[in-house]
């Protein structure tokens, strides 16, 4: 089946539920898991995690100056004319083993950075989906409650009339006022 054709019954089948559906509203969803109880907590978990990977990615950072810098020293000591061959075939040795140390470090300063972000990136995932199944949930509560055949995300909408948002009264179900998530809202954006 081409691109088309699947389209046209995807679309199809929307107009099928929406004709099928007696009593529509749309809510933003955004703004629901904005002032979802757990949205600060979550968005400090994460905050603190990124925190302590950075503070740990500092320190390393320090260690491959302290390396860098012990090789400068190497290097200058090399160049001395008066050093002895084995003094020389020493500090050349010692050299060596810094530039291991630092190409080591380096690799592993990359490693926990990309491991960091991974650990991070499904952290959040897993907060958010956490989230969004609960918001779902209080969703279809308050729709079975007031009597709503569906509720769309506003965002997911091209058209909708105001009258049909119910993204005030979900709050209000969710135990948060508007007023308050509205101005909070309008903070955040500025």
């Amino acid at each position: 089946m081409d691109t088309g054709k699947i389209c046209i019954v995807a679309i199809s089948a929307i107009a099928a539920a929406v004709a099928a559906a007696q009593n529509i509203v749309t809510a933003d969803m955004v703004m629901l898991v904005r002032n979802h109880s757990s949205y600060q907590a979550n968005k400090d978990l994460l905050t603190g995690m990124e925190k302590d990977y950075r503070k740990s990615l500092e320190s390393m950072r320090d260690e491959l100056e302290k390396i860098q810098e012990e090789g400068r020293k190497l290097s200058e000591e090399l160049k001395n004319p008066m050093l002895s061959a084995a003094a020389k075939e020493k500090a050349e040795k010692d050299m060596s083993s810094v530039q291991q140390r630092y190409m080591a470090l380096q690799q592993k300063m990359m490693n926990e950075a990309k491991q960091n972000q991974k650990t991070i990136s499904d952290m959040e995932a897993r907060l958010l989906k956490s989230q969004t199944d609960d918001l779902r949930k209080k969703v279809a509560e308050f729709a079975k409650e007031k009597g709503y055949d569906l509720v769309l995300d506003s965002s997911a909408a091209l058209y909708a009339v105001a009258g049909l948002d119910v993204t005030d009264a979900l709050l209000e179900y969710m135990g948060v006022d508007p007023k308050a998530a509205r101005a909070k809202e309008s903070d955040e954006s500025k």
